[in-house]
């Protein structure tokens, strides 16, 4: 006789499967989260505030959130496993030790002893201490720098680190700067109450922001005033993103102006709002930033105490390690709660960008000038270029220099005359070698090639681009070689995955790279493929350093590295 089969039964719509809810780690849950709603663009703080409060994401924690926002276990999961900042411990497994020390990897603190530095960190603190690798910190000029909890260590060695380590400090130092008060007595939001008043009318900003020849300067160098317009056209409810995901290997300047001025870049924002007509606007602030997290918290607090005028719903959001997250979509999808994936294009964010809606998405330091534009005129901004460019840029420039830093220059200045100029020259006993135009993604040339006016337009012919005028100059110290592997392994890391062309060309690209004599040939064929098939900038951009050294640096290659 047959054996009767046993019959599966169903679980009811909307009930948890999987891993049962704990009634203590929901109470813990629920206690963190308060009155605050459960929306699903809300997921990633709320992980924030499980992890700043227990030091890690334990499963149980993860299961009643999943519980308390009515989403899937796995799609809790699916989230927090895409982004670095958040740790996540396994059941059965031991939490990480309650200090990490972090130490960055990139270009130009690997230049200045990072790894040596991580082993030596490693000797001394044992178990104690987690110490691990981490992508740009955005503090470059101070390099190498590590972070011990949230607090940098600017220069680091052993002995700064493991003093740090030892008196507890674990939160970093706010650095004076404007604050709303100040900014207002110096004037400030008084030319966001002209265009809001009709003193300076709409058409009047538009034009000025055209004029004047300021772009996107977050990398895309689109045409701000262009972009304006476009999401002004847009049917309502149009919504602001304001990208400060700054994480480009060797880019700096965004952190330095919000250490230094906030508002200046937050009244250029209400200003777009106001003649884009913004329904809400979100900022995006990449995670590893805590100073300036507590800096534009309190200042928006400030603004919506004490408003000038109107204002739209401002809402902060905070980034979670994820370099993919600067590329516009993959920031929009971010802010709404999901894994950073960049998004298939057209549509456009401008056309479809949050929700669905029409979203004017603009970097820091665009915004940063647009209160000078309309007080001082196009003209003052544009005619500040040189070698026949217009406009003004933040150069971020590191490396073997002796003066590194944000440096505010004309457009068009070539890296000479911004070494010469701005950055006193090169470091004591350092020859100028060769520079990165563009941080990890912007290519490699030689100092033979310090003539090449830098700006939008003009670094395409030699196949490079200047992004976000993130500057690392090489001395003959070092090889271009070992920058493009770094960059490469960078850029390997931080795939989203998404594509095939990215995700398997970068790894395999890094473990070419790290021979001493490279493939050429299996290397050029990547590179093709990466640049033709792979989805977003970060695919098509990463192999930019290696093109360079196969067409730049032949001797490199002949000698090996």
């Amino acid at each position: 006789m047959a054996t009767a089969m046993p019959i599966k039964r169903r679980k009811n719509r909307g009930q948890q499967r999987g891993r049962s809810v704990e009634p203590g780690a929901l109470g813990e849950v629920q206690a963190l989260l308060g009155d605050e709603p459960r929306r699903r663009d809300l997921l990633i703080e709320f992980l924030h505030r499980i992890q700043d409060k227990f030091g890690h994401l334990a499963a149980r924690h993860l299961t009643a959130l999943a519980h308390e926002m009515k989403l899937s276990t796995a799609e809790v999961y699916e989230v927090a496993t895409f982004y670095d900042s958040f740790d996540i411990v396994k059941e059965g497994e031991d939490p990480p030790p309650a200090v990490t020390v972090g130490v960055c990897d990139s270009v130009t603190c690997e230049m200045y002893g990072a790894q040596a530095l991580i082993d030596e960190l490693k000797q001394a603190f044992g178990d104690k201490v987690r110490v691990r690798n981490m992508p740009c910190l955005g503090r470059c000029a101070m390099a190498p720098i590590a972070v011990v909890g949230r607090k940098p260590v600017d220069y680091a060695d052993r002995d700064k680190v493991t003093r740090t380590v030892a008196r507890g400090e674990i939160e970093p130092e706010i650095p004076d700067y404007i604050n709303y008060r100040r900014y207002r007595e110096d004037g400030g939001y008084k030319t966001l109450l002209d265009v809001v008043e009709g003193r300076i009318t709409r058409e009047q900003v538009f034009k000025n922001m055209e004029d004047s020849n300021l772009r996107g300067l977050g990398g895309a160098g689109f045409p701000a005033g262009k972009k304006w317009r476009t999401v002004a056209d847009q049917p309502a409810p149009r919504y602001a993103a304001i990208n400060i995901d700054e994480s480009e290997p060797g880019t700096f300047k965004d952190r330095y102006f919000l250490e230094r001025d906030p508002h200046r870049f937050i009244e250029g924002a209400l200003i777009a709002a106001h003649v884009v007509g913004i329904a809400g606007m979100w900022f995006y602030l990449r995670d590893e930033y805590h100073a300036c997290r507590t800096i534009l918290e309190a200042e928006l607090a400030a603004l919506k105490a004490d408003p000038p005028c109107e204002l739209p719903p401002l809402n902060l959001r905070r980034g979670a390690g994820a370099y993919i997250c600067g590329e516009e979509s993959g920031m929009i999808e971010s802010i709404e709660g999901r894994r950073g994936m960049p998004r298939l294009r057209p549509p456009f964010v401008a056309i479809k960008g949050l929700w669905g809606r029409p979203t004017l998405e603009q970097n820091l330091e665009t915004l940063h000038w647009v209160r000078d534009i309309l007080e001082k005129g196009a003209e003052w901004f544009a005619e500040g270029g040189r070698h026949g460019r217009k406009g003004l840029r933040a150069f971020s420039v590191s490396g073997r220099v002796k003066r590194p830093g944000v440096h505010r220059a004309p457009a068009g200045i070539t890296m000479q005359e911004l070494i010469d100029e701005h950055c006193d020259g090169m470091a004591d006993g350092h020859e100028f070698y060769a520079y990165l135009t563009g941080g990890a993604s912007g290519g490699i040339l030689p100092a033979s090639m310090s003539d090449v006016p830098l700006d939008f337009d003009t670094l395409q012919e030699y196949g490079c681009f200047i992004g976000s005028a993130a500057m690392i100059v090489l001395s003959q110290q070092d090889t271009a070689m070992q920058a493009a592997l770094n960059t490469m392994r960078f850029f390997n890391h931080e795939s989203c995955g998404k594509c095939t062309p990215c995700r398997v060309g970068t790894a395999k690209a890094a473990g070419l790279m790290a021979e001493s004599m490279w493939d050429l040939d299996k290397l050029n064929d990547l590179a093709i493929v990466m640049v033709d098939a792979s989805i977003c900038g970060l695919g098509q951009a990463a192999p930019n350093n290696l093109k360079s050294v196969m067409k730049y640096f032949p001797e490199e290659l002949k000698n090996g590295s």
